[in-house]
């Protein structure tokens, strides 16, 4: 309780509080308009199922994807981060015979050999990369 010049305190010889001048500002927030909503425990259930299952994090961004969108689409990027290593491997091993021929003048067959293999792995990766995506409706 705050003490007030009407109530008794154990300290009486202690100055009453004064109300603070300032007032508080609202939160400035970019979204700031609050929605409010009621479920049963199944409708609850359920969301939090579909929410779990959607991969966000945020429980009102997936609120707001929903009732904006209708849909949330959650892909899985394994294959294009797999894409993106063999694409370093690849320009890493590219500049190291780059080195080599600059160095030495001269290139092995087998080098160019292993440089083909690689870039055909990537292209098997991006061209299933692409069948994926195609197939998103």
């Amino acid at each position: 309780m705050i003490p007030t010049q009407n109530s008794t305190s154990s300290n009486d010889s202690a100055p009453p509080r004064q109300e603070s001048t300032t007032t508080r500002k609202p939160p400035t927030r970019k979204r700031n308009i609050h929605f409010h909503l009621w479920a049963t425990e199944e409708e609850a259930a359920l969301i939090r199922s579909q929410f779990a299952k959607s991969g966000m994090t945020s429980l009102s961004a997936y609120f707001r994807k929903m009732a904006i969108n209708g849909y949330h689409i959650n892909i899985d990027l394994s294959d294009v981060r797999e894409l993106v290593s063999l694409l370093r491997r690849s320009s890493n091993n590219i500049n190291q015979m780059a080195k080599v021929a600059n160095t030495t003048r001269s290139i092995f067959e087998d080098d160019i050999k292993s440089l083909q293999q690689q870039y055909d792995k990537l292209w098997e990766a991006a061209s299933e990369i692409l069948k994926g995506l195609t197939k998103i409706k």
